[in-house]
């Protein structure tokens, strides 16, 4: 009952097993898609989203976990732990994040809930999620475990090199990123997050200046500390097993994780995205 248990949701693109390892308890986004439901990772594979998107011309909708849905699992946890760090996305994209508040009012009397806007995305978010359940793992408590996940947000940076735009586009998702629609059939663009607004990096017009672009750009902000490192990929396993070799012949990695986007994030961007999401020690 000492425990302090980590929860964020399926937008945080942590990888089953590394979830499952620290016990961080991951609430699926739901995707309605021609007239079904599906809950994000559970019900769907990214496999068959891409799949999909590649022969449909629907896109699915995204909704988030309503207050109920946090209500349940903040409860059930609560029968088991001193207390929860509950760890998203920012309201600027996604309604996640005020579910969760919601829930951890209602919550209250029985377990407290601290929850924390990671002010980032993708793996971004799965980071300072993973940050808070390592805390938890060593005893820290209540307001420590929210205070680490606190210190480690503003840290992580996450790029993303897009195929295309049309999905970020066409979801509603593109933020500044929006003047590039124009010229997106003749460039590569790096997106990341600026003031928890989708924003543009860079214009590059290969993959593979992308990618020299992110690498280069993760350099200078790391400066030589160590790293923590995950590349993400939307359906594009070999570039991203190649990625991760030049990431890990490159940096001093503390960890290195490989992030398939979920259902929910690559129904947003489309196949085709690699990215980088990281954070350097002090």
């Amino acid at each position: 009952m000492d425990r302090i248990a980590v929860v964020t949701d399926s937008a945080s693109n942590l990888p089953p097993e590394v979830a499952a390892q620290y016990g961080i308890t991951v609430v699926p986004i739901y995707l309605h898609w021609d007239g079904r439901t599906y809950r994000d990772g559970v019900d769907i594979t990214p496999d068959e989203v891409y799949q999909r998107l590649r022969e449909n011309k629907h896109l699915p909708h995204t909704a988030g976990p309503s207050a109920g849905d946090f209500l349940q699992t903040y409860l059930r946890l609560g029968r088991e732990v001193k207390g929860i760090v509950s760890v998203h996305l920012p309201a600027e994209l996604s309604s996640v994040i005020q579910a969760a508040r919601l829930a951890a009012d209602m919550a209250a009397e029985e377990v407290p809930v601290r929850v924390v806007d990671t002010g980032t995305a993708a793996m971004g978010a799965g980071f300072v999620a993973l940050a808070a359940a390592r805390a938890a793992a060593q005893g820290t408590g209540l307001d420590a475990v929210a205070q680490v996940a606190r210190e480690v947000s503003p840290k992580v940076m996450v790029y993303a090199m897009l195929d295309t735009l049309e999905y970020l586009w066409r979801g509603g998702r593109i933020g500044r990123a929006a003047a590039l629609v124009g010229a997106a059939l003749q460039i590569k663009p790096i997106l990341y997050l600026n003031n928890n607004v989708v924003d543009v990096l860079a214009k590059p017009r290969t993959r593979s200046r992308a990618l020299r672009v992110m690498l280069d750009e993760m350099a200078r902000r790391v400066d030589g500390h160590p790293v923590h490192v995950a590349v993400l990929h939307a359906d594009a396993p070999v570039e991203a097993r190649l990625l991760r070799e030049q990431v890990e012949a490159r940096f001093h990695c503390v960890e290195v994780l490989t992030s398939a986007f979920t259902p929910v994030m690559g129904a947003h961007t489309g196949p085709g995205l690699l990215g980088l999401a990281f954070y350097p020690e002090e």
